[in-house]
């Protein structure tokens, strides 16, 4: 009935490799449009993109962390997951952005009141982070 399977299980595979590197390439789409424009975020795409593409195709993922511009950056979130103290800095300045953006396009106070929370509680998370390999979370955490 279902799939069959190849010696190594390769054909039952193929559309979640196909999904995958659907969603690497989509992700690397954002984060080209994310490097141009203020408010939409670059990094976080990069980080899907490595993720499908880690599992879809090790090549590809082994090109984003080997991209002079920013493998770097990847390479400390995988590793250590630290955030550089510029990449905090346009996170949270591009979610301040977007959340007055919320509010003066929505002018609802229950929306304006839930971007405002989501995106507080990122911009928590996101300055906690090591801002250098190697370094501790803020609160001894390691």
């Amino acid at each position: 009935m279902g799939l069959r399977r190849g010696s190594n299980g390769a054909e039952s595979r193929r559309p979640q490799r196909v999904l995958l590197l659907g969603a690497g390439y989509a992700s690397l789409a954002l984060a080209a449009i994310g490097a141009v424009l203020p408010l939409m975020p670059t990094t976080v795409f990069l980080l899907i993109a490595a993720w499908c593409f880690g599992r879809a195709s090790p090549a590809l993922r082994q090109r984003l962390l080997s991209h002079p511009r920013f493998g770097g950056a990847l390479r400390d979130w995988e590793q250590h997951g630290a955030i550089s103290p510029r990449a905090k800095r346009a996170a949270v300045l591009a979610m301040a952005l977007s959340w007055m953006l919320v509010v003066l396009a929505f002018r609802d106070p229950v929306a304006s009141a839930l971007a405002g929370g989501c995106m507080a509680l990122v911009g928590i998370f996101i300055v906690t982070r090591p801002s250098r390999p190697g370094q501790r979370r803020r609160g001894g955490q390691g």
